[in-house]
């Protein structure tokens, strides 16, 4: 072979390849683009009102939005012995975003999580007081797990639980959190059933298991935040399937889409643990196939906002909140004709 027909055949084989690049990003590109808009003017306060720091958001039978805000209390190690004095839980209407209620005083010392279940109870978990609490849908007290101000690993103590997800039956599943990396299991009543989990970043364990939801046929869902992956158990808590993001350091929130049996999750990018670079909303489709995604993805569209939490409705519009520069925003999808 000549000199010459050897540089043709490795120009034409790296001319090949570059096509192949070429095609292979535009798809993953075409793929990052969002099937949603942000809806502007949402939600709409009344004038002076100022959302404060929102952990947590869900929805209720109704579709009506509620949010959990720490109402001017920032996150600080220790954390504050005081009770919040001031209304944390507000309940939004999901069209207009005005408030239709609020209730919440009294109760929290930092609030973290925040869940609706079929029967219109609103679930809080309180990382400060090491507690799960269930309400009624109008804010009476209907049950209280954990001891309050006392950390532990155990049936009967926390230790720094950040979430609950609630079965069809009424058990119940609290992600135990900043403390114990593992998942607990109580009965309706609030018996301890079992629990599944420890510090590591294998199948099953977890750094940081920081929000959790279940799906309609009973698996659970946690948002393994420090490991930057979703990971899905069994309602017995045998471990299914991981999902692993190459593109964040952390994988904040999730949420089941109700409709499509899919997921909605929110990630977090930052440099050098401190620079915030953004945070972006993932589609999943049933299989744990990511389908879109955008935010931080399209930088030039959205701003670099931090994310916390995400729902969605039966509508499929997404609601997202923060604790830092982001309080909360809605975005329909775009249906084309």
């Amino acid at each position: 072979m000549t000199t010459n027909k050897a540089y043709l055949i490795l120009f034409l084989v790296f001319l090949f390849s570059a096509c192949k690049k070429a095609g292979n990003t535009k798809l993953n590109e075409s793929n990052n683009l969002s099937n949603y808009e942000l809806v502007k003017d949402w939600p709409k306060l009344a004038p002076g009102f100022v959302l404060s720091s929102v952990s947590g958001i869900g929805i209720d039978n109704k579709q009506n939005i509620f949010i959990l805000q720490r109402t001017g209390r920032q996150w600080t190690e220790p954390f504050p012995d005081s009770l919040i004095s001031s209304n944390t839980i507000f309940l939004l209407d999901r069209h207009t975003g005005k408030i239709i209620d609020s209730w919440g005083s009294d109760f929290f010392i930092m609030p973290h999580g925040l869940t609706v279940d079929k029967e219109n109870n609103v679930w809080i978990a309180d990382v400060g007081l090491h507690q799960i609490f269930k309400f009624s849908h109008a804010g009476k007290l209907l049950m209280e797990l954990g001891k309050p101000k006392i950390p532990g690993r155990d049936s009967i103590h926390f230790n720094l639980p950040t979430d609950v997800t609630v079965a069809d039956d009424g058990s119940f599943y609290v992600s135990d959190g900043y403390g114990n990396s593992r998942i607990v299991k109580f009965s309706k009543e609030g018996k301890y059933l079992f629990e599944w989990g420890e510090k590591g970043d294998k199948p099953g364990e977890f750094n940081i298991p920081h929000m959790i939801d279940i799906d309609a046929k009973g698996n659970v869902y946690v948002a393994d935040r420090e490991n930057s992956r979703i990971q899905k158990f069994s309602a017995d808590g045998s471990f299914l399937k991981e999902w692993r993001s190459t593109e964040a350091v952390q994988l904040y929130s999730l949420t089941v889409d109700k409709k499509t049996n899919g997921l909605f999750a929110v990630d977090l990018l930052t440099v050098n643990d401190s620079i915030i670079k953004g945070s972006d909303i993932i589609q999943f489709d049933s299989t744990m196939t990511v389908m879109t995604r955008f935010g931080r993805s399209e930088s030039n569209n959205w701003p670099m906002f931090d994310l916390h939490d995400i729902a969605v409705d039966n509508d499929e519009s997404i609601y997202v909140c923060g604790t830092e520069t982001l309080k909360l925003l809605k975005f329909k999808k775009i249906v084309t004709k």
